[in-house]
């Protein structure tokens, strides 16, 4: 039984006053937290600007495609043309693929970045509050 009395186990308000009060873990997170932000910035930011490119591409390919088609029916159904209009139609199905991709992509690193925002917050607030209790 002695072996039973000398556990180690602390409570859990102990715990949850050493986990809120522990500033190497806190400024640890933090240097973390701020490690990957520009990353995850940088990341958003290029995928927005794909994505704009995506979609300028995918109306250019919109506007030839309508020009291949004029220039079909102008030169009574050439073969090859109607075979050019087909790979057209793929490459702007697969750049529509694509940008839902890219889409779903930025909305994950939005929702990725919130998180870190909203985890910074919390921390700071945690910090704040770890500061004015140690001060009075």
């Amino acid at each position: 039984m002695d072996k039973d009395s000398d556990s180690t186990v602390t409570s859990l308000d102990e715990n949850t006053e050493n986990f809120c009060t522990n500033p190497t873990r806190d400024i640890l997170a933090e240097g973390i937290t701020n490690l990957f932000k520009p990353t995850i910035e940088k990341l958003d930011e290029r995928v927005a600007s794909t994505i704009q490119l995506q979609s300028e591409l995918r109306g250019q390919l919109d506007a030839l495609a309508a020009q291949l088609r004029d220039i079909e029916k102008a030169q009574n159904q050439i073969p090859e043309f109607a075979d050019k209009v087909k790979e057209l139609l793929n490459v702007k199905h697969k750049v529509t693929i694509i940008s839902n991709v890219l889409s779903n992509s930025q909305e994950r690193l939005t929702g990725l970045h919130r998180l870190i925002e909203k985890e910074q917050r919390r921390r700071k607030a945690l910090l704040d509050s770890a500061l004015a209790t140690n001060i009075s």
